[in-house]
């Protein structure tokens, strides 16, 4: 790593996520504002985090130690030692620091091995995924604070436009941002997938080496209390589809995968119906159309962010 991305490094994160927010311009998605929320933790998720997570000053304290030592007896990982970024990995993982340097390993590898998923990613070089309205962030959060990531792979997606690399690499884009908020590091992330007017043709651009690729970064390097996926709309041959990931499903990622077809009662036991589009059988009024330019526009104000966040990991000696 040279000396310029290492002071591009500090002075990055010399600014906080809250300074970068007063400049942000504002983003509605219908008519709900969305926003990021870098905030430290409400006295309620305090005590959820102390609950669910050994979240409390003497576990924090330890497992920080701890931690900054492994990092500092791995001298090919270069990540930040500050608490904001350590316990992005330690949450996760219940505040056990041996297991939180397993998991940033495993997420700093991943994106080492996987150049096509990982490398340079950065809203500036997503513009395709983010303009081809296949993924959407919710506007409003679950009543227990999860933040939820819909995906639109059926109808909205148009292969020859846009391929199943670049729609994955806009996947881990919106995860990386989620990771970033303390209140989804502690409440979790639910994605929605939609796969309405899933057709044969988008069957034969799945295969087995990406449906192992993705099951392998959500199943053991993905930073995030990852609460549920929830499939909906999906015709009879999206069992097609389903076949290519199933090997590689763990039981415990296996028992987070839902299937509601168009069964909304069952899709609103896991999602509020306050959060959930109307065209999910929920309250919310949500755009059928992408999000657009003023969807990049914003992400753009955390451009920096992201780039500094591709110089982290190991150090590529050639």
């Amino acid at each position: 790593m040279s000396v310029n991305q290492d002071a591009l490094i500090t002075a990055t994160e010399q600014l906080s996520l809250k300074d970068k927010l007063k400049h942000a311009p504002k983003f509605y998605i219908g008519k709900i504002e969305f926003k990021f929320d870098p905030d430290e933790l409400s006295s309620e998720m305090q005590a959820r985090a102390a609950k669910e997570l050994r979240e409390t000053p003497e576990n924090i304290e330890e497992a920080l130690k701890i931690l900054r030592e492994h990092i500092k007896g791995e001298p090919d990982l270069k990540v930040p030692t500050d608490q904001e970024h350590l316990q992005k990995f330690l949450r996760p993982c219940k505040w056990y620091p041996d297991s939180a340097f397993e998991l940033m390993k495993r997420f700093y590898k991943y994106r080492a091995n996987h150049p096509r998923y990982c490398a340079n990613l950065q809203p500036s070089n997503e513009h395709a995924v983010l303009m081809s309205g296949t993924l959407t962030p919710f506007p409003k959060r679950c009543d227990d604070g999860v933040r939820v990531i819909l995906i639109e792979g059926g109808r909205k997606w148009k292969p020859k436009e846009l391929s199943l690399d670049q729609m994955f690499r806009g996947v881990i884009l919106f995860l990386e941002a989620a990771m970033a908020e303390p209140i989804s590091q502690v409440a979790g992330v639910r994605v929605l997938i939609d796969m309405d007017g899933l057709t044969l043709t988008h069957v034969t651009y799945f295969t087995p080496s990406f449906a192992a690729a993705v099951v392998d970064f959500v199943q053991r390097c993905l930073p995030c209390r990852l609460k549920g996926v929830h499939i909906i709309n999906q015709p009879f041959i999206f069992n097609m589809v389903f076949a290519f990931f199933k090997p590689f499903l763990q039981e415990k990622l296996r028992k987070r995968i839902h299937f509601h077809g168009t069964d909304r009662n069952s899709l609103k036991k896991f999602i509020d119906a306050a959060c959930l589009p109307e065209r999910y059988g929920g309250e919310l009024e949500f755009p059928n159309e992408p999000l657009g330019e003023p969807f990049i526009k914003f992400l753009s104000t955390f451009e920096d962010d992201f780039n500094v966040s591709t110089k982290h990991g190991y150090i590529n000696k050639s």
